[in-house]
């Protein structure tokens, strides 16, 4: 495994920047998440707050829109938690480079919800967010100081 490790290096070298940015971004998912384990998120209805203020006057489509009035505000605690662990399993697969693509995609989807419950002026850092996401998603960023290499030389496929 270690040797895999650094053999990563060598083979994929090219993705050291982009694996440097899988792991800031890694850390501010966790960061994130454990933001929301401590500041209450899980415990108070702030994800119906967010989305009685900011969903009326968004660019969402109406479906999304029906969907979140109907149905996440009502089972706010539920989604919460859903949130919650996702931003932490996100974090924790990228930091490690764990299953990198499905985690990305996984990551992207949230900060789309994420660009359609805050308010306009974090939308740039959501946009920004779901890019890099995507990006991280796309060339497999985890192949590079990360424990995706050690599965793509036993097992290649399109997960790693």
């Amino acid at each position: 495994m270690i040797s895999s490790f650094v053999e990563s290096i060598r083979y994929v070298g090219h993705l050291v920047p982009l694996a440097f940015l899988r792991i800031y971004v890694g850390y501010m998912s966790l960061d994130v998440a454990l933001g929301n384990f401590s500041n209450g998120f899980l415990t108070e209805p702030r994800l119906a707050a967010m989305i009685s203020e900011w969903v009326p006057g968004s660019a969402a489509p109406i479906w999304y829109k029906s969907f979140l009035e109907g149905i996440v505000v009502s089972q706010w605690e539920i989604f919460s938690y859903v949130f919650t662990y996702l931003y932490f399993v996100v974090g924790l697969g990228l930091i490690i480079g764990f299953l990198v693509r499905p985690l990305g995609l996984v990551g992207a989807l949230l900060a789309l919800n994420f660009m359609y419950l805050n308010p306009p002026d974090l939308n740039l850092a959501y946009n920004l967010s779901f890019a890099v996401m995507l990006t991280l998603s796309w060339m497999g960023a985890g192949r590079c100081l990360g424990m995706d290499y050690f599965f793509f030389k036993r097992h290649r496929g399109i997960w790693w």
